[in-house]
């Protein structure tokens, strides 16, 4: 047993009707694209995706450990807030028909400090000296800020005019007991645990991160550490892949490099289905030593789609190993390291948010061309980008490469620019959909 096996949970996903459906989905979706017998678009390939993917299983956490995880439920307030009427400054509360000028003194008849409950009430030419997160005492409807006063011996000049409501926070206000305040499949970041603290949440149902499987494959593959022999280049996937990865919530799990060897990378894949999902670099073409789909298959793992009519990434391999307890979603990446890259953060990204109960599709802009663009003519392109900002406008530019090899041309990028395919250069001002990572 290895280092992170003994931490996979034994709690099962699924009942017997949620994989019948899911089986019977994924069914449906297939022979609608059969019928088509042609290469899938990025549409219909994240269709399949999201078919054969279903969320991990609930779990209930102390809040100070749900940093980064998904909420399973939505959260209701069990309080109003604030739970009262409270002072938002320091200063005194008073009736603002007193203060009609400035200049007007009032009798203070006791100081109110947070933590602590008023025993008198305002009357008319009487204030309470109060501190910030006080309650209001009964009959006082503004605070005049500590700042525009004058307080000698017991009295309190005031030197504004002030109006009613001013400086005070109502009860309720900010939320109303009842009300929903976070949604399921919300994720849960500093400000999430602030507000499950006030409202007393110490335990979150939440679901848990997806562990997912790295293995790079190539006899052409170094470890980074170590100088390329003729021929060879460093294993840059396996990290680039482990940092996309955490940056979407979940956890990497590098295996290494698995050798264009039937033996060595069937080892590999039995034990990347451990994972709760599993993604394979390179192996995936039309080569000879292109191993990745028939291992896949000997080990049980049933082809969903191959290749995507998306440029980078077109090879581009899913499918699923089911089992009596789970579905495990398996990618085969691309290569080339710009290929892997824009996979992931179209697919594999969608595959975790869908494991983790995430809502929505994720971040999605449609900004101006900031320069003209060439389309390629066969298929979409992700193509590495970065918004630039003029005025008051913002556009993306399209950042130029030479190649799903070319690592470097991302560097600078802050997203991805969507370029439909066609024959004719796409014109500054027009508005694509902008990825941003």
């Amino acid at each position: 047993m290895n280092r992170w096996q003994s931490r996979r949970t034994p709690l099962t996903r699924r009942g017997p009707v949620s994989r019948f459906l899911l089986r019977s989905k994924r069914g449906q979706t297939r022979a609608q694209l059969r019928t088509g017998a042609h290469m899938l678009s990025v549409a219909e390939a994240l269709n399949l995706v999201q078919a054969g993917v279903e969320p991990l299983e609930i779990q209930a956490l102390p809040l100070a450990e749900t940093l980064g995880h998904t909420l399973a439920a939505d959260v209701i307030s069990g309080q109003d807030s604030p739970p009262f009427d409270k002072a938002v400054m320091d200063g005194f509360a008073l009736q603002a028909a007193d203060c009609a000028g400035e200049g007007t003194t009032l009798q203070v008849i006791e100081a109110v400090t947070a933590g602590q409950v008023p025993q008198l009430a305002v009357t008319q030419g009487r204030a309470t000296q109060i501190m910030t997160g006080a309650p209001i005492p009964e009959g006082a409807d503004a605070i005049v800020p500590v700042e525009l006063t004058t307080l000698e011996d017991g009295k309190v000049t005031i030197n504004t005019v002030t109006a009613a409501g001013a400086n005070i926070l109502r009860c309720g206000e900010a939320m109303r007991a009842g009300e929903k305040v976070l949604a399921a499949g919300a994720t849960v970041y500093p400000q999430q645990i602030g507000l499950l603290a006030e409202l007393g949440c110490h335990l979150v149902t939440v679901r848990r991160p997806p562990r997912v499987a790295i293995l790079a494959t190539g006899d052409e593959l170094v470890p980074v550490d170590r100088e390329p022999g003729p021929g060879q280049i460093r294993n840059s996937n396996e990290l680039m892949l482990a940092a996309q990865i955490t940056r979407a919530g979940a956890i990497p799990v590098p295996l290494g490099i698995a050798r264009d060897d039937r033996d060595h990378l069937a080892l590999g894949i039995e034990l990347g289905l451990q994972a709760d999902m599993l993604l394979l670099s390179g192996g995936v073409s039309t080569g000879k030593l292109d191993l990745v789909p028939s291992e896949l298959r000997k080990t049980g793992v049933e082809q969903v789609f191959h290749k995507v009519r998306v440029k980078p990434g077109k090879p581009l391999w899913f499918g699923t190993k089911d089992s009596l307890e789970t579905i495990t979603p398996v990618f085969g990446l691309p290569g080339n390291p710009l290929s892997s890259m824009v996979c992931f953060e179209i697919f594999v990204r969608a595959a975790i948010r869908q494991l983790t109960g995430q809502a929505g599709s994720g971040p999605s802009l449609q900004l101006p061309l900031a320069a003209d663009s060439k389309p390629n003519r066969h298929r979409p392109t992700y193509q590495p980008a970065m918004t630039v900002t003029s005025g008051a406008t913002t556009a993306v530019e399209p950042i130029a490469w030479v190649g799903s090899a070319d690592l470097y041309s991302t560097v600078k990028a802050t997203g991805m620019v969507v370029l439909p395919q066609g024959d004719q250069v796409i014109p500054q001002g027009t508005v694509v959909e902008f990825l941003p990572w």
